[in-house]
This record gives structure tokens, sequence and C-alpha cells, in this order.
């Protein structure tokens, strides 16, 4: 399985240039040599902002048009209706491999006066994969400006992955009767990226990637969830994904988007990659090989 996941800025690049078709081009050519790309997450996709540079239209509509035979699930976590008409703003993710379930979760939304904040949201597709079976992806964008809200959205992202397992280990009573109580595919094998605006030295990061015990939130087993980078490269730093080019944001490259892989996907970590050349948006792709 194959893997990209990559923060767009609605398809905007370096150049100033919007092109929905230059980043589905550049992300199905990085899968290439390794059979090809099986699920696409894709951070700041929009839908009607003329005000933003480039006047992006309906990009969830482009990359249904670009993707043939691929389902595209789109999770607004900003939804409203203003003088523009209806807009939306938020994560995609497409897939060529079955689809068994989609679920989408806001994350939280602590209030902080006078800073610059969104609601943000976690999508999540379970795929069915020929080797691996049911695997959950996980796509998600945390709080920029908000200290208080990315970490309270980290503590979100680990309980949501520690309840999802724990389901796994103590499914519910099962239904074949048509009804919405009928079996759900629950399943410890997840994967979770995106752009988590935050970096492997700070806390979200220790607190996302803390491990739970036996016991916690109802867990039957141990747990947590491991950057795919550290799982290849252990005690090496991983390489930066955002102000390579533009440092608007910093002075300084650095490392925020990141595949997480459960416990029980580590062992199935190949190969992990990121395109550090391309200015099609002002953070690069990062590519994850499962097998």
């Amino acid at each position: 399985m194959q893997v990209l996941t990559w923060n767009t800025q609605w398809c905007c690049g370096m150049d100033g240039q919007v092109s929905v078709e230059r980043i589905v081009r550049h992300a199905l050519q990085m899968a290439q040599d390794q059979g090809g790309l099986d699920v696409l997450c894709l951070q700041e996709v929009a839908v009607n902002y003329p005000a933003l540079q480039g006047r992006p239209g309906d990009q969830v509509g482009q990359l249904r048009a670009l993707l043939p035979g691929w389902q595209v699930f789109f999770g607004a976590s900003v939804d409203e209706f203003t003088a523009q008409g209806r807009q939306r703003f938020g994560n995609v993710v497409a897939t060529r491999l079955p689809v068994l379930q989609v679920q989408h979760h806001p994350l939280p939304f602590p209030a902080e006066a006078g800073v610059r904040c969104m609601q943000r949201m976690c999508s999540v597709v379970t795929v069915h994969d020929a080797a691996l079976g049911p695997v959950r992806i996980m796509g998600t964008h945390l709080e920029y400006f908000s200290a208080r809200q990315r970490m309270a959205q980290a503590r979100a992202l680990r309980s949501l992955h520690l309840q999802a397992c724990a389901l796994a280990d103590a499914p519910p009573q099962p239904a074949d009767d048509g009804s919405p109580y009928q079996t759900k595919p629950h399943t410890r094998h997840a994967i979770l990226c995106g752009d988590f605006n935050f970096e492997p030295h700070e806390d979200e990061y220790a607190v996302l990637s803390a491990p739970w015990d036996r016991g916690e939130e109802g867990a039957r087993e141990p747990g947590g969830w491991h950057n795919s980078w550290t799982v290849l490269h252990p005690g090496e730093p991983q390489p930066p994904t955002f102000r390579l080019v533009d440092r608007t944001w910093g002075p300084e490259p650095g490392a925020c988007d990141f595949i997480w892989v459960s416990d029980s996907l580590r062992s199935h970590v190949r190969d992990w990659r990121v395109d550090s050349a391309t200015q099609a948006s002002d953070h690069q792709p990062v590519l994850l090989g499962l097998a």
C-alpha cells in the first residue's frame, strides 16, 4: 500500500499559480515506481474562495475529475454560507482501494479569545487492502495559531485511535440485519497523516506519540502511534517538510507533516520518502510504502 500526504495550500504553488492538476500529477508520479499510489490525503482543499490567492473554485470537483476510478471523500472542517455562497475548506482522502466505511470527526475547538483559528477535522476512511485487510486511513490538519487548540486536538487523535483499537478488541454485538447496527469493520490497523503544525521537539508530538497501557479509556491491550519515519530511521531527525522555500512562517525548515502507523502496522513499514524539491505548495509531499 502506497499512501501520500500533502498540505496543498489550496493547490497554490510558490509561483502563485493554483493548479489542482499539478498536485495530482506530481502525487501520482511520486509512487509510480512502487506500483502506483493507493491513497492520497490532501489538506487545505478549498471550494469557492475567490478571496484566496489564485481564486480557487470547486477543488473537490476537480479532484474527482482528475482521479477517474477513485473515490474522493471531503471532510469540510469549515462549511458555511456567506455573501459568496457556500464555502468549504478542509481535507480530502482519496483512494482507489475498496472502501468499507467513512467517518468525519470534528476535533476540539476550545475558545481562545482574540486568536486567529478555525475548526479542524479528522476524516477516517476504512479501506480494504488485499494484503493487510481493513485499514483506517485518518487524514487531518491541526490548528496553526493556537497551541491550546493544537494540544487538545493531539489528545483527541490519540483517543480516537485508542477507542478504535478497543472496539477491535471488544467489538459490539454482531448483526447482519441490514440496519445501521450491522457489523462494522473494526480494526487495529491505522494510518494517521497530515499537517500537524507541531515538530518532533514539541509537547504535542510527545502527547500524540505517548503509548497507552491496558485499561486506559477501556483499552484491552497496550498501543500507540509510531512515526513511520522513526520506524525506519530510529534516532535520526525527520527531513523537513515546511519552510524549505517560503520562510514567512519561520526562519528555518522544519518537519510538521507526518505519517503515523499503528502498532499492528509497524512491521509493515517498508519505504518513506519526501520530495524536497517540488514547489507546487508551501509544504512538501510525504510518501509511505507498506507491505
